[in-house]
């Protein structure tokens, strides 16, 4: 029951995010703005600590937009009426998210400031020699397209039902990624069946249908072999 209740509270978080995702414009393109950025920053080879403070201030952005959201919800339903109280409440919610993205702004400004000079073939040199940083990339774009078909389609969550399948694509995608950065061919066909049988999985326990699975399965792959294509 504890995990049951567990996975149910994780997905009601999510359902929130989805929400969010689906009815706050300005939340659509925060959201891309963080993934772009970090993609970026992944690609440029950041610290660990750059990275880490990047994330810290774009997760305080998202959070932010997403706190605005929640009060303006909770203003329009106890005060229906315009009540100069109730937009003083929503004009310093929305001033939270100003100051959460010009936080964000200055300290990518600050960092990706030193990295301006650094040249673009060598920028391809260190993704080329570190495979983890082409699979990390694949696998970020797969969990973006999955959650922008299902904002889109408004279908589902990242984690349950809905087109494409999440569970799908993700377990293909690392399939993929293995197979480009491993010599081993008992390797690779182990990492398909596991694949192979999380996206079973989803179809017998009546969570996707097979085109749902399918579909999550032929994003997962194709995204990651062009990504593996373009940078490796």
């Amino acid at each position: 029951m504890g995990k049951k209740r567990l996975a149910d509270s994780i997905n009601f978080a999510v359902e929130g995010l989805m929400h969010v995702l689906k009815s706050q414009r300005n939340m659509r393109l925060h959201f891309m703005f963080a993934v772009i950025i970090l993609l970026v920053g992944i690609y440029l080879n950041f610290t660990g600590n750059e990275l880490m403070l990047i994330l810290l201030s774009l997760s305080f952005l998202l959070c932010s937009e997403m706190f605005n959201t929640a009060i303006e919800v909770t203003v329009d339903l106890i005060e229906s009426n315009v009540h100069p109280l109730a937009r003083i409440i929503k004009d310093v919610s929305a001033g939270a998210v100003l100051v959460s993205a010009v936080n964000a702004i200055i300290v990518c400004y600050l960092i990706f400031s030193r990295r301006l000079n650094t040249p673009l073939e060598n920028a391809m040199i260190k993704i080329s020699q570190s495979s983890w940083h082409i699979t990390f990339i694949a696998l970020i774009l797969v969990l973006v397209l999955v959650i922008i078909s299902k904002v889109l389609l408004r279908s589902g969550t990242p984690m349950r039902g809905g087109m494409p399948s999440g569970h799908a694509a993700m377990a293909f995608a690392i399939w993929a990624a293995i197979l480009f950065t491993t010599s081993s061919n008992f390797i690779a066909i182990l990492t398909f069946i596991l694949a192979f049988f999380v996206a079973r999985s989803r179809v017998v326990s009546s969570i996707h249908n097979a085109w749902e699975v399918l579909s999550g399965s032929l994003i997962g792959f194709l995204v990651t072999t062009i990504v593996f294509q373009l940078l490796k």
